[in-house]
């Protein structure tokens, strides 16, 4: 309906605006920095490139495919033409399109429902899905895992559940095959859904030539033709994915967890004060529904044979569980009135805390940097950012050619055993690394940007160096080992 669709809208924007910290590097470096690469160019003398920007090492080896960040490249490309590529704008405006397509998804879970069962079910479903806290803190963000989770909820709008008329299959199949052109997961919890449907199917033959072949095809062409424009040459990124996350497992690098994590942590953290709802509604939902069980449970068993895990890796999972959620609501009768109060007010706080204030001074730190581009100084200027890498979003946030500099962490793809990244290197011993790095006068940086915990390890070269503090931003309560509870930003002396 038109003015559920409106108020889901006006509630994302907001949604979108009360989300203003850093949840994983993903979020700008495979997106926002990419598709700022894409389209942004600067004369070379000021960066001594064509274009400015930064691609990680993944899009070195071809790990990334570029059909994601050309959706960001083509908002900011618009907002060129229209001499609005204001910072400002650039960085709100893709979180905007992400939230308007998130109120869409949630929309559609809400119909998809409403034909499956009926209205009060429909209107459980869509309020628990509101109410989830992760959803509210991901939702907006511009991660693959995002988009993997939108496109997963339009796919299952018209996906053949029994008693729905929505059913499509080449529609559902095009939206499958674009959320893994996007992020090569997507396939995971699909592997199910699809064999169930293949199962059920009558006309076998029908559904794989002329639904799954064709779409199938034009996906991988679409991708391929995409991917070479902006390599210049042919890479099929799905293949390389797969090689580098399951075959070689070398997501490692960046941690390990234990196999149960996501059944002990992970879908419990995510779900929150959910979790009751979904078990209670995991016993009573119909047959026809333990297909979206099996989905969650497959998808986390897949995801927990990997070393490598994060929350955002089973977000697709969610909508699922918030069926069971909402068909659990539905039935609590009696208390359902004081049941949907807790749901939401024991997720406010948890939306609220991690979208305003757990982790937003790398966003916040960000605005310093800025004002160096209002004046002429901006040529001179030079800033070094000594915080894990990837901590803060980069040119897609500063949009001017500032001399910008990170600490650099690619894994090594070579098997050296004794191989040490610069942040590693940096690390071990801050205050060597640094005399050594800046030996001569004449290299040092205007700025640096650093975590409160390296503040008394550097304090010499600090003040050898002429550095003074011109900023304190806060970051999280909770610091843990590299990451400190303050940003501190320095400028030295000229």
């Amino acid at each position: 309906p038109a003015a559920l669709l409106a108020l889901t809208v006006a509630l994302r924007t907001v949604n979108c605006f009360l989300v203003q910290t850093s949840f994983v590097p993903d979020e700008y470096w495979q997106s926002l920095e990419v598709a700022h690469r894409m389209v942004f160019r600067y004369p070379s003398q000021f960066l001594n490139v064509n274009n400015y920007g930064y691609l990680t090492w993944e899009w070195a080896s071809g790990l990334r495919g570029y059909s994601y960040p050309l959706v960001f490249a083509s908002i900011y490309k618009a907002l060129q033409l229209l001499g609005k590529d204001d910072v400002q704008l650039l960085i709100w405006v893709p979180r905007l399109a992400q939230a308007v397509l998130a109120a869409f998804a949630d929309v559609k879970l809400y119909s998809l429902m409403r034909h499956v069962e009926n209205e009060e079910t429909a209107k459980c479903v869509y309020f628990c899905q509101l109410c989830s806290w992760f959803t509210w803190y991901s939702c907006t963000r511009t991660l693959t895992n995002t988009m993997e989770t939108l496109l997963t909820i339009f796919a299952l709008s018209y996906y053949p559940v029994k008693g729905s008329k929505m059913g499509n299959s080449c529609k559902y199949l095009a939206l499958v095959a674009l959320a893994i052109i996007i992020r090569p997961t997507a396939v995971i919890p699909w592997i199910p859904l699809v064999l169930s449907h293949f199962f059920q199917e009558p006309r076998k033959a029908d559904l794989i030539l002329h639904n799954c072949i064709p779409v199938g095809l034009i996906a991988i062409g679409t991708s391929l033709i995409i991917d070479r424009v902006f390599f210049g040459e042919w890479v099929l990124v799905q293949l390389n994915f797969l090689k580098f996350n399951v075959l070689q497992n070398l997501g490692t690098f960046y941690g390990s967890h234990p196999w149960h994590w996501y059944f002990t942590q992970g879908l419990p953290v995510i779900l929150g004060t959910h979790l009751p709802f979904f078990i209670h509604g995991c016993v009573l939902a119909p047959k026809r529904y333990r297909i979206f069980l099996m989905v969650v449970i497959w998808t986390v068993l897949v995801y927990s044979t990997l070393s490598h895990k994060e929350f955002r890796f089973i977000y697709p999972v969610l909508p699922f569980c918030m069926v069971f959620c909402g068909y659990s609501l539905k039935h609590l009768k009696t208390w359902k009135k004081s049941l949907a109060s807790f749901l939401l007010l024991s997720n406010l706080v948890p939306a609220l805390y991690t979208g305003l204030i757990h982790q937003r001074g790398s966003l916040d730190v960000m605005s310093h940097i800025q004002q160096l581009c209002h004046n002429s100084y901006q040529y001179q200027a030079f800033v070094f950012i000594m915080m894990p890498c990837h901590s803060t979003p980069f040119y897609s946030h500063v949009h001017c050619p500032l001399k910008m500099r990170f600490l650099q962490c690619p894994p090594d793809l070579t098997g050296n055993e004794s191989y040490i990244d610069e942040a590693d290197l940096f690390y071990s011993n801050p205050l060597v690394w640094l005399n050594k790095e800046f030996s001569n006068d004449t290299l040092l940086p205007s700025h640096l940007i650093f975590f409160s915990v390296l503040e008394q390890e550097i304090s010499s070269f600090l003040a050898l160096r002429d550095y003074k503090k011109t900023a304190t931003v806060f970051h999280t309560h909770v610091p843990q080992g590299r990451v400190g509870s303050h940003i501190y930003v320095y400028r030295r002396k000229t």
